[in-house]
């Protein structure tokens, strides 16, 4: 099993993540963590708050 995990390991530092990938993974991160505070938080919420952030160029 070791084998395996570090087999993946050294597969996943050869990965380059795309800026939709990055933007992707930040937007699922935030979902994540807002919606354990907040249960009304949807990935709607989240795309369309990133977006706006986007658009006014802080984020």
């Amino acid at each position: 099993m070791d084998e395996k995990l570090n087999a993946l390991i050294e597969a996943a530092k050869t990965v380059e993540m795309t800026r939709q990938d990055i933007e992707r993974q930040r937007e699922s991160f935030a979902y994540g963590n807002t919606n354990i505070e907040n249960s009304r938080i949807t990935r709607e919420t989240i795309a369309a708050a990133a977006k706006k952030l986007k658009e006014s160029g802080e984020y």
